[in-house]
């Protein structure tokens, strides 16, 4: 139960402030984001921590991610979208 509840808040965290990060994230957390282990979810969790503007910056690929754990993360994303 306790997961279902991590995931449905995850699911609505996808969801930001710009439309271009929604066209990527709501659905990578409706169709991905269940399947994942738990370790990648976590990582998950933690880059939707982030700042809109540096999580776009990220997925476009027009800055490093900072933080070196978060890339697993982006690169799951970036191929499922």
């Amino acid at each position: 139960m306790r997961q279902n509840t991590e995931l449905k808040k995850m699911y609505w965290h996808s969801r930001r402030g710009m439309l271009e990060l929604d066209l990527i994230l709501v659905p990578f957390a409706e169709s991905v984001l269940p399947g994942l282990t738990g370790t990648m979810q976590r990582a998950y969790a933690e880059l939707l921590r982030e700042e809109d503007q540096d999580l776009f910056q990220w997925l476009v690929k027009k800055q490093p991610v900072p933080d070196s754990r978060l890339q697993p993360i982006i690169d799951t994303v970036l191929a499922h979208s």
